[in-house]
């Protein structure tokens, strides 16, 4: 598993780790060449020319090898086991005060350290230091056993000098290092979450929501507000799903889905959820705003002029030209992410929801592509867009017993039916969008 979220930041890591191998070995090279003590160059030399092949194979695996924890750990083991080998001969010398711990040797299992530190990795910190550690500390035990002593008092001293604070000295080093490993690995899993939740919420809310969101670390659970529900749907997209071919079906379907998250984004919206060729868009949460209203209305719109122009394109390319139907209702949900232990999900429900749906049904049975409760007009702060608007009262919709009024676009208008309102010269969102309806030659089954 990489130690950080960015490739680059492991490469470097890697780059600085292989340059501390490279000083550890110039060192040892060094000491081997001028070091004055005779007993210890054969046991020098082996080191030296050992740890020139772990070197050179620790590199090679990093290099050309996939990541392998199994590996990292027999890597810092024989670096452990090389740097205890270094003060071994104190085993078989005289017995002397100076265990000769204080040797530009010493330097060789600093830098190591650092070296297995830069791999941010606790557990290999733990490996290396645990094993010099207990190699050292026993050989100065040993030693100071060796020493003439009358009483307790006195081996003591032999055994309290100056190369056992050396020894301590690396101890609280590792420590301090080990620390560093931990906090790096708290403030990854920190990050790994924050990203997995920033991913989550992406699905449904526009990246601006979602920054401030994550800023101000909002809540996110059930509240009663008012809002605006949006149902987007395609007329006759069954029919079409049962004959097209997998790939056509899921470019056509990607593009529409695209095309109309985009839009709801633009606007403030969220985008509850999509079931199959349906889309559910809430205006007002979770960030609530005067304007909920406004933005809905001005979004579809925008998706009627956007989809209808999706539409032509899609039939100059020969594919399918489907028309949208849309419902929107304005009024008092109940909406937040579920968690239901395995899988969190944004929802919104309450009657407003019905409404909204049962609305988007009615546009397919009126062959409109957009019908808006009054609710929503009622709760503009500005004048109602240009349109081919049809008021029609006391409209009963289908398992609902209240009638409610409703707006609706006139069909018969053909002539403004592809553009229900002024643009002002704007550019559509398809036109905005990189799309061209064409599938890629490899995305199409012509058998």
């Amino acid at each position: 598993m990489k130690s950080s979220l960015h490739p680059d930041w492991d490469s470097d890591r890697e780059t600085r780790s292989i340059l501390l191998r490279f000083v550890a070995f110039s060192i040892l090279v060094a000491n081997l060449v001028l070091g004055g003590n005779e007993e210890a160059m054969t046991t020098h030399l082996v080191v030296v020319v050992v740890y020139l092949g772990i070197s050179v194979a620790s590199v090679a695996t990093t290099r050309f090898l996939p990541p392998n924890s199994w590996l990292n750990t027999l890597f810092v083991v024989l670096d452990a086991l090389l740097v205890a080998l270094l003060y071994a001969h104190i085993l078989g010398g005289p017995v002397s005060e100076n265990h000769n711990l204080t040797t530009s040797g010493l330097v060789v299992a600093f830098i190591l350290l650092v070296h297995i530190g830069l791999k941010l990795d606790r557990r290999l910190v733990l490996v290396f230091s645990g094993i010099v550690l207990t190699s050292w500390v026993a050989m100065l035990a040993i030693t100071a056993a060796r020493h003439p002593a009358d009483d307790v008092a006195s081996l003591l001293a032999s055994f309290l000098n100056q190369d056992l604070g050396l020894t301590v000295s690396f101890g609280f080093t590792a420590f301090a290092i080990y620390l560093l490993a931990r906090d790096h690995d708290r403030t990854r899993r920190e990050a790994i979450k924050a990203d997995r939740r920033r991913l989550n919420l992406s699905r449904f809310f526009s990246p601006f929501v979602v920054s401030e969101l994550q800023e101000r670390g909002d809540a996110l659970g059930l509240q009663r507000r008012n809002a605006a529900i949006m149902f987007v749907d395609l007329r006759d997209f069954t029919s079409f799903a049962e004959t097209a071919p997998a790939p056509e079906l899921a470019f056509v379907l990607g593009e529409y889905r695209q095309l109309v998250s985009q839009i709801i984004f633009e606007h403030g919206g969220t985008v509850d959820k999509f079931i199959g060729d349906g889309v559910m868009a809430v205006f007002g949460h979770p960030k609530p705003t005067e304007e909920d209203a406004d933005r809905a209305l001005a979004c579809a719109l925008e998706l009627v002029d956007a989809l209808s122009d999706w539409k032509r394109h899609s039939n100059r390319n020969g594919l399918p030209a489907l028309h949208a139907a849309i419902g929107l209702h304005y009024g008092t949900v109940v909406g937040g992410v579920l968690d239901s232990g395995c899988h969190s999900e944004f929802t919104v429900i309450g009657d407003t929801v019905n409404v909204a749906q049962r609305l988007e049904t009615m546009a397919k049975s009126l062959a409109t592509p957009l019908v808006v409760s009054s609710d929503v007009i009622a709760h503009l702060h500005s004048t109602v867009p240009y349109a081919a608007w049809v008021k029609q009262p006391l409209a009963m919709l289908h398992g609902r017993r209240e009638p409610i009024d409703v707006w609706y676009i006139d069909r018969r208008h053909s002539g403004r039916f592809d553009h229900p309102y002024e643009t002002e010269g704007r550019q559509t969102a398809t036109q905005r969008s990189d799309f061209q309806s064409v599938p890629r030659a490899n995305d199409v089954d012509t058998a």
